[in-house]
């Protein structure tokens, strides 16, 4: 499958060839089982499966507009709908939509929420009210998706690596995880918290700063922040955000997800 999409990615006109149609169809159907995945844990690290996002880019050329009417509601797209959810063991709430192509895994609970194509969500984690969870992002077990979080995509525009939110994260309400940032097991996010590639995430917590960009270490508790920077106008301050303490092992994981930022008097 591999070596079909690979040379219909750099030759467009396979996308008229029957093969190539089946083998997309194919990988589409395996990412909504769970059989395929855009990204996948290697011990502490992550594969990242470039073709198979390449697949779920070029299936939506090869896929054609329809009306699709739900009671009142019409909607026009080129994409089906997600079902089955009690076979899938999958609780989903009135105005909830995840697209076909997308992994539930059995316990997850969808908040009027939406999760896009090719993205994997995985058991016991809660997609929370407003919550977006974007095109083949990558969402661990026992995760909290406050309302309103935002977890961006690789389709529009394309990027290279996918979203990771890692097993046991807490992700607080209203933030916005973007350009493949990957959150490492159990980290909490205070409400708010804004990640893209080049946000500068500092911890504080030594006697000097210690600085990342595009990763969130693991058990880390951060919250919104920012630092001076000069410009040809003048000094101005850039947004960041900081590291201010770790998860407790004498917490329970589940009442940690809120007590970890209660700890630190930070907005949940």
């Amino acid at each position: 499958m591999q070596q079909i999409i690979e040379a219909a990615w750099e030759n467009r006109e396979l996308l008229k060839d029957e093969k190539t149609i089946a083998t997309i169809r194919e990988v589409i159907e395996q990412l909504d089982k769970g059989k395929l995945r855009v990204a996948e844990p290697n011990g502490n690290e992550w594969q990242i499966n470039e073709w198979v996002k390449k697949a779920v880019i070029m299936y939506f050329p090869i896929q054609k507009m329809e009306t699709i009417e739900s009671g009142i509601f019409e909607y026009y797209d080129k994409m089906k709908l997600k079902t089955g959810y009690e076979k899938l063991g999958v609780r989903v709430v009135p105005n909830a939509v995840a697209r076909y192509g997308a992994y539930l895994a059995k316990g997850v609970i969808m908040m009027p929420s939406y999760v896009n194509i090719g993205a994997y969500v995985d058991s016991g984690t809660m997609v929370d009210t407003w919550a977006t969870v974007g095109s083949c992002a990558q969402i661990g077990k026992d995760v909290h998706l406050s309302g309103g979080v935002g977890i961006g995509g690789v389709l529009e525009p394309v990027q290279a690596a996918p979203v990771i939110i890692e097993d046991g994260c807490f992700i607080g309400s209203r933030c916005i995880v973007v350009e493949g940032v990957r959150v490492q097991k159990e980290a909490v996010l205070g409400a708010n918290v804004v990640l893209t590639k080049s946000t500068k995430i500092i911890d504080v917590t030594g006697n000097e700063p210690k600085e990342y960009k595009g990763i969130v270490p693991p058990r880390s508790v951060v919250i919104p922040g920012s630092y001076t920077k000069k410009f040809a106008a003048g000094e101005f301050q850039v947004p960041c955000a900081l590291i201010i303490g770790q998860r407790k092992e004498s917490t329970d994981l589940k009442t940690s997800l809120n007590n970890a930022l209660r700890e630190y008097d930070v907005a949940v």
